[in-house]
């Protein structure tokens, strides 16, 4: 009898205590309970690491050593383990050419669609493309001025790997004495040696021939010798300037427009055969933007307006641009917006083929003058971005230049062939900038002939099937051209989830990590039933999640705690949902059952008549949106997914204030003007982006703890009799930190084919000082007891400093009392940076003034922890402070003071705002699927609060 369950034994990854738990198969089964309580270390780092450690120990050793490390995970047993697959948030690609249809591979059917059935038309004539015969040929060859120098090529390998040993043999066999290899004329009789590696192209030379009159018998000889080489293709080459590739199966009639035949990597932006020539595929250019070049208007050119001209190291520019000043007489004290146009014109787009006096003085001092054509500014960053070798001088110049589409292709990436082949008057580049649903449908709707039918019809299939999927998933506003780059995490995670329902796997375990993320309670039905639909394939589903819904819809939960950190890492209750809200252990059971709860708020901050004002936003699919956020309340911005909510916060608002507030170089979205901003002098935006890339960043470093409490270390009586100042506590600097591992406190060993190994450095003992620093003690303790403390016990420690328990106490308020002061900022989840940023930024002294944007905060909190965090953001609207939110968490939004709702579907579909209020006027508003969800929350909330003041009533 199969097994029915999978047992863990002795899970001990990072805080887990040695817990032991039966995971029932074939069902979908929640893994809960508080942030950093272990939820994680039993998904990811016990379940999911086995299993692929086990598929990976499968393998050769050879195969072993290109696969990336596998640690055993520190349990003792796991049985009954199914093969694993984890859909996780991770970004899909921050490669540029990868796109939702890429990732998907929707768009490696649409190639072989294109390929198969698409129908070429000239892009000038607008004439479908026939194939071309030699009279047709010779007639178009004939046309060239006479004297016109040609030759014939036939291509008798057009991208092929390979050495083409016998073709070579075979062409020099036929007497044929020139051939074109790669580009290059070589002569047949050579020794021509080829990478079996790499792609290759020859052509044989057939023929050179001078356009002049009589000539077409031997044209026609030459045509009919060459095409058959050729496959039906053949190549006039016009000496000197362009080629002009000719078909017996595709031209245009009147033009000659010609066209290659018909394959999927015609249609591929990655492929030379198809990418655009001008971006290489990548639909954009980096062009040189004049707002990032004069991000203040408002300054002189005294006050170094062009901030790509501002001094540093030399003299030269400002030197350059004072004497175009003087030559044209403009004055260098006043605003730039105040410089005449035409005159501006000159020190931007330069003086043209007009001389101006250069008077320069190097650094040594001596003097040079020079006659010169002035190139300006915007051309002189051009030039030298492309003409320099220095990667600091490219980075430095790319920060004044934005990516615009490709001029040549429009944004679509592919050349002028692919983009000539059309379905149903829609090229394949155009069909992939539709949403979702508007592709589902197009493709639904195509009118074919029965044979086209007839070799569509699987292709039909399996595009239609993974539109179906994303559209299941919730993600039915994307486009299929969006980058995958500037997915979401709960985006990017739903799409490799709709893959995994494409691929129809059985007998799989598959580990996901909170797929409601991003998503409005409207579609959380359907991402369920998704999840119901793998589940009922006989595959077992463990999902980390704290949404209710999900929770109730589950087969199995297992609620981890009791707490976070070291007061965690234990099975608090595993059972059905019915069974996990009778569990009196279970924390997460008591708010599934309503005995605990977010209560609505007691009274709301009523806006008075101060406001930021966005007026005319058309950024994405924004229609000329004018939003208006109040000062110093709590404003929630909601809407299903892909309404527009981060293209106003994020885009517009965010860039918008910290570009006239700080003169920085945002490019905000695109919006008509922004009102209110003397309400306000500082905006933060406090995102999930990590607190920093290496292990030396963490929570103490961050927060600037560190700092004081280094500070601490240094004013000890042993320290100061030693000469210790605070830097000898750095880890980061030469002094007190242990050498022989630089102050990371670990080594790496490389192990070649095996995984890497991180062992704690003999010399310090991983604790990163050195001897002298670690004597060095505080009530007890060295600075690397202090790094290895929680936040909690730190608090207690350091109770009798008010700077320091000032900062600690912030954090802990946010809940991360768990997470410890040295802990590496890699090892800390998104939401967890957004806290720790969250609590770096409340122990600063408020003055009323501040806009803090974040969003999505509740990502990876159970309904515990969001509680705290609103009490934390309640403080900083009640210091006079303005808070704004992007989030989908009902008990977030009904505490708001006021609600901008965005709709009212995503994509094309949205885009304006549908109700503004608070959560009781939004709940009224029918159009609103906001509303609608939180009409039944509030009703139920008022209900509790009902029921609790009767039973005080009744005591009383």
């Amino acid at each position: 009898m199969p097994n029915k369950m999978i047992k863990i034994r002795g899970a001990r990854a990072h805080n887990l205590k040695n817990i032991d738990v039966n995971i029932p198969k074939n069902k979908l089964v929640v893994v809960t309970g508080l942030s950093g309580s272990g939820k994680s270390s039993l998904a990811f780092d016990t379940i999911y690491a086995e299993g692929q450690r086990r598929y990976v120990e499968s393998l050769s050793a050879y195969a072993r050593q290109f696969l990336g490390q596998m640690d055993k995970p520190d349990v003792d047993t796991i049985e009954g383990l199914s093969p694993a697959i984890s859909i996780d948030q991770k970004t899909t690609s921050k490669n540029p050419r990868s796109t939702v249809a890429t990732v998907t591979e929707i768009y490696d059917y649409l190639r072989l669609l294109y390929a198969r059935i698409g129908r070429p038309v000239c892009p000038i004539h607008g004439i479908e493309i026939t194939s071309q015969t030699i009279q047709q040929m010779v007639d178009q060859i004939m046309n060239y001025p006479e004297r016109t120098r040609i030759q014939i090529l036939a291509p008798v390998v057009s991208g092929r790997k390979g050495e083409h040993v016998k073709v070579l043999e075979r062409l020099q066999q036929e007497g044929y004495v020139r051939i074109r290899v790669d580009g290059e004329m070589r002569e047949i009789t050579e020794e021509i040696k080829l990478d079996k590696n790499k792609t290759h192209s020859i052509e044989v030379v057939v023929d050179r021939i001078i356009v002049k009159e009589g000539i077409e018998s031997r044209l026609t000889d030459s045509l009919e010798t060459a095409l058959p080489l050729g496959e039906g293709r053949v190549i006039i080459d016009i000496i000197g300037k362009e080629e002009v590739v000719m078909n017996e199966n595709h031209a245009c009639p009147e033009c000659g427009f010609s066209i290659d035949e018909l394959e999927p990597r015609l249609f591929s932006f990655n492929s030379p055969f198809g990418a655009c020539p001008t971006c290489d595929g990548l639909g954009t250019n980096l062009e040189v933007d004049l707002d990032l070049v004069i991000p203040d208007w408002r300054l002189s050119l005294n006050e170094h307006a062009i901030a790509a001209w501002e001094p540093i190291s030399s003299q030269y520019y400002p030197q350059l641009l004072k004497c175009v000043c003087e030559h044209y007489g403009i004055d260098m004290d006043i605003p730039v917006k105040d410089i005449p146009k035409k005159l501006m014109n000159k020190v931007l787009y330069g003086s043209g083929k007009e001389y101006i006096d250069f008077y320069y003085v190097n650094d040594f001092g001596s003097e040079r003058k020079n006659r010169i054509q002035f190139e300006g500014v915007m051309n002189n960053i051009a030039r030298r971005y492309k003409e320099t070798s220095s990667d600091y001088i490219r980075e430095t110049l790319e920060k004044y230049m934005a990516e615009n589409a490709c001029p040549t292709c429009e944004g679509y990436r592919l050349n002028a062939e692919a983009l000539s082949v059309f379905i149903q008057d829609k090229h394949i580049s155009q069909v992939t900038e539709l949403s979702i649903t508007e592709a589902y449908e197009f493709f639904k709707s195509l009118k074919l002939t029965e044979k086209e039918a007839q070799i569509a019809n699987m292709v039909l299939k399996e595009i239609n099937d993974r539109l179906l999927f994303l559209m299941n998933v919730g993600l039915s506003y994307l486009t299929l051209a969006r980058a995958s780059g500037t997915l979401s995490g709960g985006e990017a995670q739903r799409i490799r989830l709709a893959t995994q329902i494409g691929s129809a796997l059985t007998g799989v375990l598959y580990v996901l990590d909170e797929p409601s993320i991003g998503l409005h309670q409207r579609d959380n039905d359907r991402l369920i039933e998704t999840l119901q639909h793998m589940r009922n394939l006989d595959n077992t589903l463990v999902v980390v999640e704290h949404d209710e819904d999900t929770m109730l819809a589950a087969d199995w939960i297992i609620d981890i705690g009791p707490g976070a950190g070291d007061h965690g890492g234990k099975i608090v209750a595993d059972g059905t949902p019915k069974q996990i809200m009778k569990n009196k252990k279970s924390l997460t059971g008591k708010y599934l059952a309503g005995k605990e709860y977010i209560a609505l708020p007691a009274e709301r901050r009523v806006p008075d008549e101060r406001f930021i004002e966005i007026i005319g936003a058309e950024e994405n699919n924004l229609k000329d949106v004018t939003a208006r956020f109040p000062i110093g309340v709590m404003t929630v911005v909601t809407g299903v997914s892909g309404s527009g909510k981060s293209t106003l916060v994020n885009e517009i608002l965010y860039k918008s204030l910290a570009k006239n507030l700080y003169a920085g170089k945002h490019r905000p979205g695109k919006h008509q003007k922004i009102k209110g901003l003397t309400h306000i002098d500082k905006v933060i935006d406090i995102n999930q982006a990590p607190i920093g890339r290496t292990p030396r960043s963490n929570p103490a470093t961050y927060t600037g703890v560190f700092d004081d409490i280094r500070d601490v270390f240094a004013e000890t009586n042993e320290a100061k009799i030693r000469g210790y100042k605070k830097g000898r506590f750095s880890f980061n600097v030469k002094g007190g930190r242990c050498e022989a591992c630089r102050g990371d406190g670990i080594l790496k060993i490389e192990m070649h084919f095996l995984p890497d190994v991180y062992v704690p450095c003999e010399v310090c003992e991983g604790k990163r000082y050195n001897r002298e620093t670690l004597d060095i003690k505080f009530k007890g303790k060295n600075i690397a007891d202090v790094l290895d403390m929680r936040i909690e016990e730190a608090l207690q420690f350091f109770s009798n400093i008010p700077r320091i328990k000032r900062k600690l106490q912030t954090v802990a308020d946010v809940g991360l009392g768990y997470i410890k002061l040295g802990q590496p900022a890699t090892t800390l989840s998104g939401g967890e940076a957004q806290r720790v940023k969250l609590a770096s930024e409340l122990h600063k002294r408020s003055n009323g003034k501040t806009v803090y944007i974040l969003d999505e905060p509740t990502t990876g909190l159970h309904t515990d922890d969001i509680k705290r965090l609103l009490a934390v953001l309640q403080r900083l609207a009640d210091n006079g402070d303005t808070v704004i939110i992007i989030e989908h968490n009902l008990d977030v939004i009904k505490t708001a003071d006021h609600i901008i709702d965005l709709g009212p579907e995503g994509g094309d579909g949205g885009g304006e705002i549908i109700a503004t209020g608070t959560p009781e006027e939004i709940s009224a508003v029918k159009e609103s699927f906001t509303g609608q969800y939180l009409a039944k929350l509030i009703a139920r909330d008022r209900k509790r609060l009902e029921s609790t003041l009767k039973k005080v009533m009744n005591k009383v």
